[in-house]
């Protein structure tokens, strides 16, 4: 764990959950403008290559610290000295919601299938408009798991503010958190899938 690389270091960020995008991106271009390839192109050959490392690295750290569900994911990393455990379990509070996506999917497969096998332009068109109402379907389902994500990123910015004198006793939390984030970017790039098989 020692060659982890810390990024939050890397763009002179304290360890917090909750970092402002808009400052962020100010931090990240500050930094990386000295050291951006077009800066240095009549540079030795040695120079362009460590700025080019440096520029690199800079904007892994940026890409890791700007999405919230791979903030948490490293700060745990960081935190906990090894990388948190993978999603094989489905947090309670999801039990539901996992149902219903499944179901949802199960659904939009089975017809996906079946339009697949259509070849008569009167069948494909029967079927375009009930695919449309899938579509709707899956848009309610975005809204909703939107809207689940919304209520946790507010609680990360809440629990940003105790960060620093409870980080021990948030750990469990923190890690839950990640995970439900994780369950619902899943889902919403599953969801988008059908939803572009579903337009065609």
């Amino acid at each position: 764990m020692d060659s982890m690389k810390d990024n939050y270091l890397l763009l002179k960020e304290p360890r917090r959950l909750w970092l402002e995008a808009d400052l962020l991106k100010t931090k990240f271009f500050a930094l990386s403008s000295e050291v951006h390839p077009d800066r240095i192109h009549n540079a030795p050959e040695s120079e362009k290559l460590a700025a080019t490392q440096r520029y690199s690295e800079l904007n892994a750290a940026y890409q890791c610290l700007r999405e919230p569900r791979s903030r948490i994911r490293h700060l745990l990393e960081l935190e906990l000295g090894a990388k948190p455990s993978d999603l094989t379990d489905i947090p309670d509070e999801l039990m539901n919601l996992f149902l219903a996506v499944g179901k949802e999917f199960r659904d939009v497969d089975t017809f996906l299938a079946e339009k697949a096998k259509a070849t008569s332009p009167m069948v494909q068109v029967q079927l375009f408009e009930s695919g449309m109402e899938r579509v709707d379907q899956l848009n309610n389902l975005t809204r909703n798991i939107f809207s689940l994500r919304e209520t946790l990123l507010e609680e990360l910015k809440s629990l940003d503010t105790v960060w620093q004198s409870g980080k021990s006793h948030q750990m469990d939390r923190l890690l839950n958190i990640w995970r439900l984030l994780s369950f619902y970017e899943r889902w919403l790039a599953q969801i988008q899938e059908r939803t572009v098989q579903l337009s065609f």
